[in-house]
Order: C-alpha cells, then structure tokens, then sequence
C-alpha cells in the first residue's frame, strides 16, 4: 500500500511540475515570437561549429580560468549526474535496484560518488566567489543564492539517500561509494526500517528540490540553460558587428529602428533569456567601468523583464509558475487589477525601461559582446534603438545632430569647406601623393578618411604612411576633393540613411575609377569597407595600412634599419582588435625595428580597453564620470613608456588628449605605427 501511494504522489507531483516546467518554456518561446523574423543565413558547419566549441568547449567562460573550470565542473557533472538521477528515482520503487547490473555497476558508483562530490566543491566555489570574495561583477542577495542552496541540497540528498540505503540494505557500500559509505558509517548500528525511512525522507527531499529546480529554472537568469545553446546556434553569422541594414524602399515600414520590445529580431530577443547576469560583460564596459550608467548586463536584464512582461500582457499568457504564488507579480496573468498591465499601459522601451543617456553612453567596442559566454549581441540592440531615436523620433544630443549637418553638408565631422580635402599633402616636400584623376593606373586607392585629411595631428599619420609607400614603390592615388566621409559613425550613430547615402556614393567612385585595392588608415573605414559596403555593392580588397605595411616588411620593400629607442606602450584599437581579429601584424610590426622595446598594458589584445572615442564618442561630450581616454592613459602610463603606440587616427587623438590631460605630453609621445615605421627607414 505504501508503495503504492509513493507511486501515486510521484506521478502527481512529477506530472504537475513537468506541465509547469512546458508551460513557462512555451510562454517565453511565445514572448520571443512576438519578435520580427530573422532571415538567417543556412550557414549549418559554422553553427555547429560554434556550438560545440562554444557549449560543450566552453571557450568564452575560459577567459576567466577560475569560473570557467567552475562551470565545466558543474556543466559536466550534470550530464553525468543525470544518469545516477534515474538510478536514484528507480531505487524509490525497486528496492537494491543498480544499473548497469553485476561488477560494472561498482565503477558508475564511484564515477556518480567522485561528481557529485566534485559538484558540491564547485557549488562550494560559487559561493566564496560571490559572498566571500565578493566579486565585482556577481550580484549578492536571495535570489543570486537561492541556486546555490538548490545545488547544495541536491547533491547532499544524493549522498545520505546513498548512505541510508547502504544500511537499508545492510551492505557497507565499501570503496566504490566513498562518500556515501563514509555517512553511514556515523549511523552504524541504525535499525534497517529507520534506515529505511530515512532513505525514503532524503529520496523525497531529492526528488522535490529536483522538481523544484525544474520549475524554477526557465523562469531565472538559469533559463540560460536553457535558451544558451539556442541563442549560439541561432547567432548571425554575419561577420562580428555588422549591422544589419534598413530597407528605405519598403513602403511598408512607419518606423525606422527600434522602439518597441517587439521591433527586435527573434533570435535578438532570445539573447535577453540567453542572459546568465555574470556581469562579465558590464566589468569590461568602459562606459560602465567610468561610472556612466551604462551597464550592459543590466541592459539585457531590464529589456527581458520588460519582454517578460509586455510579452504576458498581449499573449494573455501567465509569465510565472505556479500562477497563484505569483498573482501580485507583474507579468502574471490572470492579475490582480492593481498589478495589470495591457500593452498599450506597458512602460516604454525606451525612456521608461532604457534610458537615452545609456544608449549615447555606448563607444560600440564589443567588449561585452567578446566576454559574453552566452554568445549576446549587446550593441547592436544599442544601435537599433538610436536609429528609432535619430530617424524616428529626431532625438538626439546637439553634438550628434551638428556631426550630421556637417557630414551633409561639407562630408567632415567639422564642416571645413570639402574643396579642402587634398591639402594635408602640402607642406611635405618629400612625399609624393598622387590624385585618381592624375594618373593612369594604379594597384591601391589610398583612401585618407576624414581625419587623415582634416585633422592637423591625423595629418601626419597620412603623410606618415604615403612616406612608406613611396618608399616601398606602391603605385597608389587618392581621390582627393572627390572622397567623401566613409559613414560609418554616422551609421554606429544611428543615421542609417546617411550612412547609405555616403556609401553608394563612395561605391560610385571606386567603381567610376576601377579601384580594386583600397588601403586605409583608419579601422573604422577598414571594418565597414570590409565588411559593410559588399552589401551595397563594393567589391574590392580592403586592407588597413598595418597589414600591407608587415606584408612589405617581409617582401624587403621596407628594411627598418634605423634604431629608435623607444619603450612603446601598444593600445590596440577596437575596430581592428575585436572588430577583426587582427592583434599580431602591429606587434610583429614594432619587434622589427630595432630599439623597440613593447609594453603590454594590463588589458590588452581581446581583453583591451577602447579610447573612449567609438560609436561616435569622438564627436560628444562625456557628461557622466571619469572621461574613458583618461582612464586608458593612465593605464599606458603605469607602464612608464616613452611612447604610447597606436594603429587609429581616432584612438591616436584620445591618447594624446590624454597625456594633456595628465600633463605628461613632454615626456610620453603618442605615436601611430606608421610614424614609427617612417622612423625607422
């Protein structure tokens, strides 16, 4: 009869919690439909690629060796446990029952015993990390540790389940079930129907957190369990940071950008249940590392819970299980008439759940994006809604809308007369510069870029390098009065439009003129040309001056022979560090010269901490906390260099104004490599 009854109340409870457990996945997968479709491209090798690297390798949580061994423990242990959790459920209603049976079963004991103990010590971890330690970036507090008392309870129950077992049944578990033999040995002598009732109290306890642990997990920040190996595997595959285009001649849209949760793609909303809250992402912002209120973790966090409950609130469909624990919960449904919300009452995306000043707060340096273990695309959210913003709603700071006027107008940041773009070659007797319209042919298109040309100190970055080429003998030209801006920052700052028109007028030029070649000083121009303007049409190669300048090195067109003594903090630029993954060619650059010694700032390569001037910072005022440029000087200068050495006109000019700001430009020049290089020969 009692064995009857525990049957009974199994299937009850199991089944109940199992149509809670779907029915909490199912609203959230409703919630996320709510977005638009995503035309993904079929790439099926690199998804599966990624998955495997990513979610059975665990390569992202890896940038922190001592979490990333943590999770792989309990990541792992899991899996295996999962085997042991159906022996451990059978033994409720099989009494002794094993599997496999006979002498194989001695070594799935040992292998459940060493994991769960293995678990327990990184549960054990989790817990010193977060409470004691108290790492920055982990939030503290019930909710933050109520998984761990889940995973505690957990595996202990599997050990004195095990243990009361043992003496049930009368046999000492012996070598092959340390731990839990280790427990009974405490309660030697014990009665075998106490044991046995007390095998039954920890089976239960087992059995409902377990169940409890289900239902809890979809409705948490561990729904990443769940929707993290979706989100990898529904990733764009488009390269890194490139954004996805607007259509101007679909009649259809009323709105451009993002300005309603479900304005964002489906497979950009299950990043938001995607979302573990590490705080990995926030701990490397720079915004938020300069007490801007920029946070990205957060960002992910108040967009979901604002999904969540707009999402409850058109569907109809209850966002929290059971439904009556949960009914003075917003986001619950059927509510209380204090607490409901209909989708016209919900608060708006932006300015009631995100703030305008956390949007501009953002440089775009996919820093988050690179830490993120769950494959989240934090900017270009950011970026989506800066579009609703600028083309939509026609909000945006006076610097940004002055930036635009003079993009339009003059097609410079500064408004300086576009007849003027050619005279950062004069002054210079020893370099010859070359117009489209002045020669023939030519292999390269050299194009200068609003900074190169306009900008007094970029200035000498472009003759810098057409020194080298000449040096080199490239046959190269400029297009002189007839470039135009490249766009990209006006896109990063929302105006798309702008952007594309810039861009099929620089596509018309390239292609009125033949360039197959293009080369450029500056990394945002290299990561749009390279990755952005195809779509519109480009087709050409595109390089930045560092990787033809190392392929020239080692063909002999260069031979740095001179000796330039200097100790050369290197910074590595965003948008050609994480942007595209080059970090080796500008410090295989600097080893060659003779008399450079390098110095690796603490954040370095990926892990490297932006100027301060992306996503169109360089044009606006830093109105929060610490200016991010000084934070990144002081930085270099903990190194004591006499050079900081950089591969970006933009980041060249934050640098600088930073060893103003400290008041050590006499002592700590601000080079780019090329100046470097033009020194060496």
């Amino acid at each position: 009869m009692l064995s009857f009854l525990n049957l009974v109340a199994f299937l009850a409870i199991t089944g109940y919690a199992t149509y809670l457990f779907v029915q909490i996945v199912y609203s959230r997968i409703v919630f996320i439909k709510l977005g638009k479709k995503a035309n993904l491209k079929k790439d099926a090798t690199i998804r599966v690629n990624d998955f495997f690297t990513q979610v059975f390798g665990q390569t992202k949580l890896l940038k922190d060796p001592k979490s990333g061994v943590m999770h792989i423990i309990m990541f792992y242990g899991f899996i295996i446990l999962q085997f042991g959790a159906i022996e451990l459920i059978i033994k409720g209603f099989v009494k002794g029952f094993e599997y496999p049976m006979g002498e194989a079963h001695k070594f799935f004991s040992l292998s459940q015993e060493i994991t769960t103990f293995l678990v327990l010590l990184a549960v054990g971890y989790a817990y010193y990390r977060r409470y004691i330690e108290k790492v920055k970036r982990l939030k503290r507090g019930f909710k933050s540790g109520l998984v761990i008392i889940f995973l505690t309870t957990l595996m202990l129950s599997i050990f004195f389940t095990l243990a009361f077992e043992h003496l049930w049944l009368g046999d000492s578990g012996g070598a092959y079930a340390p731990i839990s033999s280790l427990i009974a040995s405490f309660f030697t002598g014990m009665r075998p129907e106490i044991a046995g009732a007390l095998f039954y109290l920890f089976w239960w306890v087992h059995l409902l957190t377990l169940l409890a642990f289900m239902v809890y997990v979809p409705q948490s920040k561990h729904a990443h369990v769940l929707f993290a190996p979706v989100n990898i595997m529904l990733r764009d595959t488009k390269p890194v940071g490139k954004l996805t285009s607007i259509d101007f001649e679909d009649e259809k849209q009323e709105t451009y950008g993002v300005g309603k949760i479900e304005d964002f793609r489906q497979n950009q909303l299950i990043d938001l249940y995607a979302c573990v809250e590490c705080g990995r992402c926030t701990s490397m912002c720079p915004a938020s590392g300069t007490g801007k209120t920029l946070s990205p973790m957060d960002l992910i966090v108040k967009m979901r819970d604002h999904l969540t409950e707009k999402g409850s609130a058109i569907t109809s469909r209850t966002a929290w299980m059971p439904s009556f624990v949960f009914a003075q919960v917003k986001g619950s449904f059927p509510m209380h008439d204090e607490v409901a919300v209909t989708a016209e009452q919900a608060p708006a995306l932006i300015g009631d759940v995100i703030t305008e000043e956390e949007l501009w707060a953002c440089t775009t340096c996919r820093n988050c994006e690179d830490q993120c273990p769950v494959a989240n695309e934090h900017v270009e959210k950011i970026i989506d809604m800066r579009r609703y913003l600028v083309l939509t709603e026609g909000s945006m700071p006076h610097e940004a809308s002055r930036y635009f006027q003079n993009i339009e107008r003059q097609s410079n940041p500064w408004g300086i007369n576009r007849k003027e773009r050619l005279k950062w070659r004069e002054g210079r007797e020893d370099i010859h510069v070359p117009t489209v319209s002045e020669v023939e042919e030519f292999e390269y298109l050299f194009f200068v870029g609003s900074m190169g040309s306009f900008d007094l100190r970029s200035q000498k970055i472009a003759q810098a390098f057409v020194k080298i080429m000449n040096t080199a003998g490239i046959s190269f030209a400029v297009l002189g009065n007839e470039e135009r801006n490249s766009g990209d920052t006006a896109r990063r700052m929302g105006n798309e439009f702008l952007f594309q028109q810039l861009c099929q007028e620089n596509i018309a030029n390239f292609q009125g003129y033949g360039v197959k070649k293009i080369v450029t000083i500056c990394p945002h121009t290299y990561n749009t040309f390279k990755h952005e303007y195809p779509e519109f049409g480009l087709e050409a190669e595109v390089y930045h001056h560092t990787e033809l300048i190392w392929k020239w090195m080692q063909e002999g067109r260069i031979k740095p022979t001179k000796k330039v003594e200097e100790s050369i903090a290197y910074h590595d630029s965003c948008y050609i560090g994480r942007y595209n993954d080059i970090y080796d060619i500008p410090r295989q650059i600097l080893t060659h010269i003779p008399g450079v010694q390098v110095l690796e700032m603490a954040r370095n390569k990926q892990d490297a901490m932006c100027c301060g001037a992306g996503g169109g910072m360089m044009w606006m005022e830093e109105t929060q906390g610490k200016r991010v440029n000084i934070e990144r000087t002081e930085q270099a200068l903990r190194l004591n260099p006499t050079t900081i050495g950089s591969n970006c006109p933009y980041c060249l000019t934050m640098m600088s104004d930073g060893t103003k700001a400290k008041e050590m430009e006499h002592l700590v020049k601000t080079l780019d490599i090329a100046e470097i290089v033009e020194k060496a020969i």
